[in-house]
């Protein structure tokens, strides 16, 4: 006889007194509530182990920012290949200290550990609001929710930071630096990749005053993770998105009509190619649809970093990609416009995206 799965019928159930998932999951339940059913999401297409993950494009940052131009070359040709072919690739050494990466997961680690009284004070209640952390993605209106707590933070042009726990902000403005550094030379070499100058996307954007948001992932033991999902499906609404986890390979992404798992090799970075790019592109680079999924023992941590244009920035395919045989893919618009529609929607996929697309 087939095993029964139970699923409990009301949030409010389990966790009246708690506001946070990892309360929730720590509370001792055997079954997940209804709200977080996600069956219907899970397995639509079929999933791709590790053999297949072998084939995931590694760029290696030292040889993008190599003063051999041969090597440079052929790494930017590689470049513009992952960004066409998967949306998505594995950044090796990219500079940025073992040590501060470590540090800033720590961080991570005691925001998430503090008490669900102390994280309210950063809760937020507005899309703009510079700190929010909570849970799901939008439980207003999604109707599923994700697995998952949330800490979301702007730190760019203007950095803000939770003050707990101490030393977490002094670290993530030395992480996030780094970061924007290392977007500026992807930057560079994509714009190359496309056969744009160097500096095209950097100045079409408006980099030096773009709008940087850093987001804390926990994915806690969950005791239906055939059940449930930690994010839904989607693209991301910036330019480049750079993430790192803490070694539990939950993250999968959507390639030529199957889920891939991520196994990313120690220190490395994913990076997505995000809404804006495509549109920049006119196309051509397609935004990569992901998804993270849940285990029922062990606790994924994940640091994001979305990185797009200045807010008011009017976003458009470059011109020099227009032409009577690649007419304009997408509409004009502003990133504020994009990222108000993306975080005020439930996650679908490319709907945000969609939505400005020019239909023939």
């Amino acid at each position: 006889m087939a095993a029964t799965i139970t699923i409990a019928t009301d949030f409010s159930e389990h966790a009246s007194s708690s506001s946070s998932i990892k309360s929730l999951s720590e509370s001792g339940i055997t079954s997940i509530p209804s709200s977080f059913d996600a069956s219907k999401n899970l397995h639509d297409l079929a999933v791709l182990d590790s053999p297949q993950n072998s084939t995931i494009p590694i760029i290696d940052f030292s040889l993008l920012t190599s003063t051999n131009p041969q090597q440079r070359c052929k790494i930017i040709q590689h470049l513009g290949k992952a960004c066409e072919e998967w949306g998505f690739f594995l950044l090796i050494n990219h500079g940025i200290p073992k040590r501060l990466m470590e540090s800033m997961m720590e961080g991570v680690k005691g925001f998430f550990n503090l008490s669900d009284e102390e994280k309210r004070e950063f809760q937020g209640k507005h899309i703009f609001d510079p700190i929010r952390c909570g849970s799901s993605f939008n439980t207003a209106i999604e109707k599923v929710h994700c697995w998952r707590d949330f800490l979301k933070v702007f730190v760019h042009p203007h950095f803000h930071f939770p003050h707990k726990p101490p030393g977490f902000s002094d670290t993530a403005f030395e992480y996030l630096k780094e970061i924007r550094g290392i977007i500026k030379e992807l930057l560079k070499g994509v714009s190359e990749s496309l056969g744009l100058e160097a500096d095209y996307i950097s100045k079409a954007v408006n980099l030096e005053s773009s709008f940087q948001v850093f987001i804390a992932n926990l994915y806690p033991p969950c005791p239906q993770p055939e059940l449930a999902v930690g994010i839904l499906p989607h693209s991301d609404h910036g330019l480049l998105t750079i993430a790192s986890e803490n070694g539990t390979n939950g993250f999968q992404i959507l390639h030529n009509g199957n889920w891939v798992k991520v196994i990313a090799p120690p220190n490395a970075l994913m990076v997505n190619t995000a809404d804006l790019l495509e549109v920049v592109s006119n196309g051509k680079y397609k935004s990569n649809v992901h998804r993270a999924v849940v285990k029922s023992n062990s606790t994924r941590i994940s640091m994001v970093t979305f990185n797009g244009s200045s807010l008011d920035q009017v976003i458009s395919p470059a011109p020099e990609l227009v032409d009577e045989t690649h007419p304009p893919v997408f509409s004009c618009l502003t990133y504020r416009q994009f990222y108000e529609i993306q975080q005020s929607n439930s996650l679908h996929n490319k709907s945000v995206l969609d939505r400005v697309r020019i239909i023939p």
